[in-house]
Order: structure tokens, then sequence, then C-alpha cells
């Protein structure tokens, strides 16, 4: 065996028992906001995780002595990082620093994962702008296939991205075509939303209402502000 090898094969086998999805969200969840119970968990972990599949990665990340159980494991007793897991925490927050400035450049990943775009379109929002009632914007994103996905608005809330319909009454939403391209350009501050609106890469309809104001929701992209 080579110099580094078996460092290498050290890091390959923990890449194979950490790199599913939920692995290291329930690590990342644990190193940011402490010992949490098995409901606490299933609640916070961002998207749906099924209890059996949480069960499932808790147990193997015990295994690994990466968490631990306190108490009587009732589902409220709190699960917490060993010393061991702690030692993932710089990892994990230098990740999660990487991901906060990550933006895909294909197309295609807008339309197989649209809450990477949805986040940095909510991201780039004016507070003060927003529409003083909940509004949804309902975005119709075309590249191969059609993808829906919902921003739901309010002035004096944090915007928020829905993947089913959070049926408002129809009074509130504005309806937004555009490619994945252009979604991709107004997320990065290549393109405003006044320009994509003049020039018709982007459509929208609803209540005029509303569909004037679109475009004072939206400023500049953070993207373009750290670039510069």
């Amino acid at each position: 065996m080579g110099p580094g090898e078996d460092d290498y094969c050290s890091f390959t086998k923990a890449v194979e028992h950490l790199g599913d999805r939920w692995s290291l969200l329930i690590l990342s969840d644990l190193t940011l906001f402490g010992p949490q119970g098995f409901n606490a968990l299933a609640i916070g972990l961002p998207g749906r995780i099924s209890r059996s599949v949480l069960a499932d990665r808790l147990h193997k990340l015990e295994n690994m002595g990466l968490v631990t159980h306190i108490g009587t494991r009732g589902k409220e007793d709190p699960y917490q990082l060993t010393a061991v897991g702690h030692g993932l925490g710089p990892t994990i927050r230098s990740l999660r620093g990487w991901a906060a400035t990550w933006l895909p450049e294909d197309p295609g990943m807008v339309e197989q994962d649209p809450d990477i775009v949805m986040a940095w379109l909510s991201r780039s929002t004016e507070a003060a702008r927003l529409p003083s009632r909940r509004t949804v914007v309902e975005f119709k994103v075309r590249h191969q296939r059609e993808t829906r996905c919902w921003l739901v608005l309010a002035r004096g809330q944090s915007p928020y991205a829905c993947f089913e319909d959070p049926l408002l009454d129809d009074t509130r939403y504005v309806y937004v075509e555009a490619s994945a391209t252009v979604l991709l350009a107004l997320s990065r501050g290549a393109l405003t939303w006044r320009d994509a609106l003049s020039d018709g890469s982007l459509t929208a309809s609803g209540d005029p209402k509303l569909t004037g104001h679109l475009s004072e929701w939206f400023g500049e992209s953070p993207l373009r502000t750290s670039d510069r």
C-alpha cells in the first residue's frame, strides 16, 4: 500500500457511511442545535423523513460512535453527539458555509431540485416592499419538462418555498412562467425581474394589483453582492 492509501481507504469508508442524505442532516442538526429528542428531529429536519428511516439512521450513527442516546430510549430522551461526533463539527460548518454560496450551473438541476433556486430567490426579496397580505408566487419552470413550485411572501414574515400548492385564495396568486435558465440568471443577479418581464423571458399573470408590483418584491441577488 503506497503512502496515504490507508487514509484514502478510511476516507472512502467514511463517505460510504455518511454519504446518504439523512445522516449528514441529522449530524448537522445535532451540531447546530444540540441534543434533541426523536420527535424534535423528525419535525425539525428539512424535507420529509419517515420515522422508520430516522430510526434506522440514528441507529447507524450510534453504531458508528457518532451519536448517543441519553436516558431510557423514550421518544423524547435526547440524542446527542459523542466526542467523535463533535469532531465532525468544523467539517459540517465548513460544508454549510460552502453550500450558502452554491448555485448549480445546469438548468436540469433546477428542474430536479428547485429548492436551491427558490432559496436564492427568497434571499433576494425586499422585505419592506413585500405585499401586506400573504401572497403566493407560483412558478411554472420550463426545461425538459414542466415543474411547479410556490414562494409565499408577506411583509413582516420570512419568505418560504413550497413544493405543494399552499392553497391560498385564488386572488392572492401571481403566476410566473420562465425557463430554468432565466430563473438561474435571476438568482445570480445576471438578470433583473424588470428586464425579464420587459423582454418576455418571464411572464406573469394574475391580479394586476399584484403583478404590477412583482418586480418590486425582488431586489439584487446576494450572489451578485458577494461577487463585488
